[in-house]
């Protein structure tokens, strides 16, 4: 045996009893499509802040059941009365199931006229919707539907 051949050899040898003490120390992959609850509650109450949220005065335009959870249309409109100095500044969907809680967000000003959107949204899962708006005199509305997903259009 030629002494190349021996340290060759050896370093493989000393590889192969490392690597699998590397692998037991190596966590699992967290499964990228799991539903993400700590980051819900972390955009739920961030954009909330210390108001209350008014369960009134928005409102959900949707399907219950979703066919197509590649592409559930949803729609929230305002139903309060605007004003110049009463208008929605901002409006967030969350998905409390899905991997990336935060949908969309929309900002609004007084010029905006009317404060309706509409989008579709991939859905994991069944789950409730949460809309939240931030009214400019500091009111935080809230409206939230439950919808039925018929297959996951995460993954998809």
């Amino acid at each position: 045996m030629k002494r190349r051949d021996f340290v060759a050899g050896g370093a493989l040898m000393g590889a192969a009893f490392a690597m699998p003490a590397a692998w037991a120390q190596a966590r699992p992959a967290a499964n990228p499509l799991a539903p993400n609850p700590a980051e819900f509650k972390r955009n739920y109450a961030s954009f909330v802040g210390k108001a209350r949220v008014i369960e009134e005065g928005l409102k959900f335009d949707m399907p219950v059941l979703a066919d197509n959870p590649g592409a559930v249309p949803v729609g929230v409109v305002l139903t309060t009365p605007l004003t110049e100095s009463s208008y929605c500044k901002e409006l967030i969907i969350l998905a409390e199931l899905n991997p990336v809680p935060l949908a969309c967000r929309f900002a609004f000003s007084p010029l905006s006229g009317t404060t309706e959107i509409a989008v579709r949204l991939r859905l994991a899962q069944t789950q409730t919707l949460h809309a939240l708006a931030r009214m400019s005199d500091g009111r935080v509305l809230g409206a939230r539907q439950a919808v039925t997903v018929a297959a996951s259009g995460c993954g998809m």
